[in-house]
């Protein structure tokens, strides 16, 4: 009898433990970083890309955040060729706006992210600046939570659905725009992150 009290204790103060991370009034901080490198032997070409994404939200009601992160991406292509040799570069800070809504309960939460990405930014080639980069968007991305603390999430998720509109305004000439629609559910390029609940 000692036993069974003590274990139903314990799944009692576990859930409660689970649900007080995504309770109103609670702050969330977490972020993402990520490093991207490519090479293409036969032509010469290698890509790095680094992005720091710090972010901080408020749970404005029972399992429903509001935040925003904060974030510089840089992105390097070069290409070393025997004639000609050519480095392009990529510099931008972005802004991203979110809500957040959790469901589920216990140590396990699936989640749905929706944000709204802005970034700023410059594109040089080798020393001469092309222009300045604008890009903002809409993303709507599913995820899942497991909170093995009450103040630690360690998240997996996927891009989802997303619209981006891009455009280039350079030095001379007219702003090059494009705009790309999708969906991004790639079961093999997820992103895993870990977020803080106090």
């Amino acid at each position: 009898m000692k036993k069974l009290f003590l274990t139903l204790s314990a799944a009692i103060a576990v859930t409660f433990a689970a649900n007080a991370q995504t309770e109103k009034g609670k702050i969330i901080l977490g972020g993402n970083v990520s490093y991207d490198y490519s090479k293409i032997k036969d032509l010469d070409t290698e890509g790095h890309s680094l992005s720091i994404v710090p972010s901080a939200g408020y749970f404005v009601s029972d399992n429903l955040a509001v935040g925003t992160g904060l974030g510089y991406s840089y992105e390097k292509n070069t290409v070393d060729a025997d004639i000609f040799g050519s480095s392009n570069t990529v510099h931008a800070f972005s802004v991203a706006p979110f809500a957040r809504l959790y469901k589920g309960d216990g140590n396990f939460k699936f989640f749905g992210q929706l944000s709204v990405p802005m970034a700023w930014g410059t594109a040089k080639a080798d020393d001469t600046k092309l222009g300045n980069i604008e890009t903002y968007g809409v993303e709507l991305a599913p995820g899942f939570a497991y909170f093995p603390t009450s103040k630690i999430g360690i998240e997996l998720s996927v891009r989802g659905l997303y619209y981006q509109n891009a455009s280039i305004k350079p030095e001379e000439g007219s702003n090059v725009t494009s705009n790309s629609f999708g969906l991004n559910a790639d079961s093999f390029a997820p992103k895993l992150g870990v977020q803080f609940y106090f």
